[in-house]
């Protein structure tokens, strides 16, 4: 039985933090166009709502933690 709070655990929809593309840009200082392109290529998880994207906090992490590399 997985443990609930492994890395993969589901949380309740009411529990997910979206984020919009704004957000995320300044989370991770990148341009809003930046962001686009990750959401339309499919690196980064969203939801679209209307013409509008909302991105789960959850993926902004993860996409952060899968791009870290060690320099040296």
């Amino acid at each position: 039985m997985a443990q609930a709070d492994g890395p993969q655990a589901p949380r309740p929809l009411s529990e997910v933090r979206f984020l919009t593309v704004a957000e995320v840009a300044e989370v991770m200082r990148v341009s809003k166009m930046t962001v686009y392109r990750l959401v339309h290529a499919g690196d980064l998880a969203s939801v679209r709502v209307g013409r509008s994207f909302r991105v789960p906090e959850r993926a902004v992490h993860d996409y952060l933690r899968g791009a870290f590399t060690e320099a040296g």
